[in-house]
C-alpha cells in the first residue's frame, strides 16, 4: 500500500481535528471560570517574572471572506478611539494587580487590523503597555500589518515604540482567488510593505500563506510562493484555509464547487514545502518553516518548540495574557477567555471588572495530556524521561497511553523504550494521531480538515 493509500486509511482526507494551540480547545471552555479566577490567577504570578502579552484589535477597514477570525468593519475611527479607551483602560486593571518587577518576552499585537489604528493612538496604547511592564532582554515585540492598511507615520510609530518583527498576511498573490475571497492585495503593495518595515529597522519578517484555497492549483501556489520568497520572510506560516461557514458566515461568498479536494489540499501544501525547503527553509513543526537561523528553527533544533494560540513560538513564558475582545489568557492554572462581543467586552470594563467570560482550569489529566500533544505537534516526537518527569503519571500509565496510540495508527507511529514517534511519511496525520491523546467529546465541536 503507497503512502498516499495509508493517510487516507486513517482518515487523513476525512477527519476534522482540532489545531491544538491549546488542551483542551477553546471550545471547550466553560463559564466556570470567571473575572475572579483571572484576578486571582494574575496575583500569583511570581514577581520579577517575564510574561507574554497579546492585544486584539478587532477591527478592519474590509472583511475577507475567508477569514474566521472574530472582526469587525469600521470605515470610521471613531470605534478604534473608543476602543483603544478600553484596553487602556483594561490595563489599568491589570497593573492593580499585577506583581512587582513583571517584564515582557513576548508583545504581539494581532487583530483584525492592529495597523488600522493611526499613529497617535500606536504611540498612545504603546506606552500604556509599556507603563504596566516593559520589554525584557531579547524580547520580542510583534505585530500584524496589512501592506493595504499602513504608510510611513504608522511604521515611523511602531518602531520607536520597539516593533522588532512584523508579521504580513500574503494568503496568495493569484488575482483570481484573491478577488473570490474578498482579498485584494497585490504583490507590488505587498513588496512595498516589506520594504517600508525593513527601512525602519526592523528585520524579522513573518508571512502567512494559505493553501485549499478556491481556483488554486499548484502551478498558481508555486507562483505565489515565488513570489513570496523573493520578499526573503525569515519565517512562514503555511496554513489551511478551514472552510466553516457555520462559525464565520462571511465565508458563505465563498463557491464551495471552487474548493480543492482534500486530495488535492495535500498536493498543494507539498508543493508549496518543497519550494520552501529548496529554498533553505527548516520545517517547523507542521505548518511552519524558518531560516535556520531564525528563533523557532533554533527552538525545534534544541526541542523547546511551543505551541499556543498564535501557532509555533519560541517563547518560554509560563503566563501568556489576553488584551481585548476574545483575548485568551494563558496561566499555570488554566485558560481564561475575554467576552467575544466587543459590546460586552467594553461593558465588562467599563464597570471596572474584568471581562473574563469563560475559560477552563487545568486538572493534572489535562496537563498531562496537553503535555503530550504538544509534543507530537513540535517535535513529532514524545519523550517518555521527560514526561514522567514533570507529571505525576506511573510508567504503566504512560505505557498504556503511548501503546493505544501505537495500536490505533500500526506504521505511522513508532514505539520504543525512549518514547513514541511519528516519523517524516506519516507526518501529514500529525492532529489526527494528537487527537487519539484527546479526552475530550468532539461531537459538538466543528474543527478544520485534518489537511
Amino acid at each position: 500500500m503507497d503512502t498516499f493509500s495509508q493517510l487516507a486509511r486513517f482518515g487523513l482526507f476525512d477527519a476534522r481535528v482540532p489545531r491544538y494551540t491549546s488542551y483542551p480547545t477553546a471550545p471547550h471552555f466553560a463559564d466556570a471560570v470567571t473575572p475572579e479566577h483571572f484576578t486571582d490567577w494574575v496575583r500569583s504570578i511570581p514577581p520579577g517574572s517575564a510574561i507574554s502579552l497579546y492585544v486584539h484589535v478587532p477591527f478592519c477597514r474590509r472583511l475577507c471572506w475567508f477569514c474566521a477570525c472574530r472582526t469587525q468593519g469600521t470605515q470610521s475611527d471613531a470605534p478604534v478611539r473608543a476602543y483603544v479607551e478600553v484596553l487602556k483602560a483594561e490595563i489599568a486593571l491589570l497593573r492593580a494587580n499585577l506583581p512587582q518587577g513583571i517584564h515582557l518576552s513576548r508583545l504581539h499585537w494581532g487583530g483584525g487590523t492592529p495597523t488600522l489604528m493611526s499613529a497617535d493612538l500606536i504611540r498612545d496604547l504603546s506606552r500604556a503597555i509599556f507603563d504596566l511592564a516593559p520589554l525584557g532582554p531579547g524580547a520580542e515585540f510583534s505585530v500584524e500589518i496589512d501592506p493595504g492598511e499602513i504608510d510611513g507615520p504608522r511604521l515611523d510609530a511602531l518602531a520607536a515604540a520597539g516593533m522588532n518583527r512584523a508579521s504580513i498576511g500574503v494568503q496568495d498573490f493569484d488575482p483570481e482567488i484573491q478577488q473570490t475571497i474578498g482579498r485584494d492585495q497585490s504583490y507590488d503593495i505587498t513588496r512595498a510593505a516589506a520594504e517600508a518595515i525593513r527601512a525602519r529597522g526592523v528585520n524579522s519578517l513573518n508571512a502567512d500563506i494559505l493553501y485549499g484555497l478556491p481556483h488554486q492549483t499548484g502551478p498558481r501556489i508555486a507562483d505565489s510562493v515565488q513570489k513570496l520568497l523573493s520578499l526573503s520572510p525569515d519565517r512562514v506560516a503555511l496554513y489551511g484555509y478551514a472552510h466553516v461557514p457555520w462559525m464565520a458566515r462571511r465565508q458563505t461568498m465563498i463557491p464551495t464547487d471552487a474548493l480543492p479536494t482534500p486530495q488535492e489540499r495535500l498536493e498543494l501544501f507539498d508543493v508549496a514545502r518543497q519550494l520552501f525547503t529548496w529554498d533553505g527553509y527548516k520545517e517547523v513543526g507542521i505548518d511552519h518553516f524558518a531560516r535556520p537561523q531564525d528563533g523557532l528553527a533554533i527552538a525545534q533544533g534544541s526541542g523547546r518548540l511551543r505551541r499556543n494560540f498564535q501557532g509555533y513560538t519560541d517563547d518560554r513564558a509560563d503566563v501568556l495574557i489576553g488584551l481585548g475582545a476574545s483575548s485568551i489568557s494563558r496561566f499555570p492554572q488554566g485558560y481564561a477567555q475575554n467576552a467575544s462581543a466587543t459590546s460586552a467586552y467594553t461593558r465588562a470594563i467599563r464597570d471596572g471588572a474584568h471581562a473574563t467570560a469563560r475559560g477552563h482550569a487545568l486538572s493534572p489529566e489535562d496537563r498531562l495530556r496537553g503535555r503530550l500533544i504538544e509534543a507530537l505537534m513540535c517535535d513529532f516526537h514524545i519523550d517518555r524521561a521527560e514526561i514522567l518527569r514533570n507529571h505525576a503519571v506511573t510508567p504503566d500509565r504512560l505505557q498504556a497511553l503511548l501503546s493505544a496510540v501505537a495500536e490505533a495508527f500500526p506504521g505511522m507511529v513508532s514505539l520504543s523504550a525512549q518514547g513514541l514517534t511519528i516519523p517524516p511519511h506519516a507526518r501529514p496525520l500529525t492532529r489526527v494521531i494528537a487527537r487519539a491523546l484527546d479526552a475530550y467529546d468532539m461531537a459538538k465541536t466543528g474543527h478544520s480538515p485534518a489537511v
